[in-house]
């Protein structure tokens, strides 16, 4: 379906981890993530895999039950592409109307689903946005490796003209709304504690493998706290650490958890916990920081303890969506200046793909090794 003057639709696909909606959709979310080795890698993992899955499913099941049954990040994901989307009918006209499609990674709605939306909607321009501000191949990568399988699996591989938006960790409006939910936080504070509040920021970890491999992720994270803390022109002491790991390997840290313990040793009493990663409430949000960490935090002695709100329909988030789409489409580039070099040790064939890119891009090849072949590439 085409616009009313024949242009047909900008698609926009917002990309992301996704969550079950329910609690009868934990276990497959599960066996998909921990069968996913773009983002993890078990020994024998078509067998340890699953085994992992299904052994937490019980708890993470109740996890969610204690949350309201069901993530809420699809909500948040449609309620922040139909703002970005109304404003950018406004701001950019030559471009309107602009669609946007949700593609989760490891549960509904998925690349597929938004490709085929795509193409019943007559859309020919398609952008790949990634909801992840901080690129990693585990995440970003991870997705458009998917998105492009998902199209050459639907027979879709010609039918769009590609860009992608693959990071913003430092985008000025990005940073404008994280420093907003962060001064409301504090504002949360009595004011005479105001002065003693340690502002942690948390961020998913990710497998020390993928780190090591050379992943920019750590350095973009580290960005994103910079940029929020130089508009709070540094008035309060901060800390960075990781949270969420899981499986038998070793991961980023240090962690969220060791960290709230440390400092409450250290006899802190006033901590205001940012996931600087995250742009909507989901179990990392709702249970892991608020319920989980929140009883750590007070079992070490930390008197006040509080979570910055997420993004979630922040306006000035939208705002931000926005902008970054709108300055992405005026650029006429197909992507990033960084996102066409691998990470000095990739193995992975597919990464840093782009079908049918807008303009050409600069890509650097694999390294050769045997170890291509666990990576799918239809």
């Amino acid at each position: 379906m085409s616009h009313g003057d024949g242009r047909s639709p900008t698609g926009i696909v917002m990309m992301n981890l996704g969550g079950p909606k329910d609690l009868d959709a934990v276990q497959p979310f599960l066996l998909e993530l921990f069968e996913d080795r773009e983002i993890i890698q078990l020994p024998v993992q078509r067998y340890l895999g699953p085994f992992i899955a299904r052994r937490r499913t019980p708890k993470i099941r109740e996890h969610y039950a204690e949350i309201g049954g069901g993530s809420p990040i699809l909500r948040w994901t449609e309620e922040q592409g139909r703002g970005m989307c109304a404003r950018l009918d406004e701001r950019s006209p030559e471009t309107a109307p602009h669609r946007f499609y949700v593609a989760f990674r490891y549960t509904d709605p998925t690349s597929e689903d938004a490709l085929k939306q795509m193409h019943d909607d007559g859309v020919k321009r398609a952008i790949a946005f990634t909801q992840y501000p901080q690129f990693s191949c585990s995440t970003t990568g991870s997705s458009l490796n998917e998105l492009w399988r998902a199209a050459k699996r639907l027979q879709l591989h010609e039918a769009f003209e590609w860009s992608v938006i693959d990071r913003w960790p430092t985008h000025e409006r990005f940073i404008e709304a994280m420093s907003h939910t962060v001064e409301e936080g504090l504002a949360g504070f009595e004011e005479a504690e105001r002065d003693d509040v340690v502002i942690l920021f948390s961020a998913h970890s990710l497998p020390l493998s993928v780190i090591n491999r050379g992943d920019a992720y750590p350095a973009e994270i580290g960005a994103s706290v910079h940029e929020v803390m130089k508009r709070l022109d540094y008035a309060f002491e901060y800390l960075l650490a990781y949270q969420s790991d899981v499986g038998p390997v070793p991961w980023l840290g240090p962690s969220t958890e060791e960290v709230l313990k440390q400092l409450g040793a250290k006899r802190r009493k006033n901590v205001l916990v940012v996931g600087i990663a995250f742009t909507s409430d989901h179990i990392e949000t709702l249970h892991e920081l608020d319920i989980e960490y929140g009883e750590v935090a007070h079992a070490a002695g930390i008197v006040n303890y509080r979570r910055a709100s997420a993004l979630n329909g922040l306006p000035l988030f939208q705002d931000a969506l926005a902008e970054i789409v709108h300055e992405h489409l005026l650029s006429g580039e197909p992507c990033s200046s960084n996102y066409g070099l691998r990470c000095p040790g990739c193995v992975n064939p597919q990464c840093r793909a782009i079908l049918r890119p807008v303009k050409p891009y600069r890509r650097t090849p694999v390294t050769p090794s045997p170890k291509n072949k666990e990576f799918p590439t239809s």
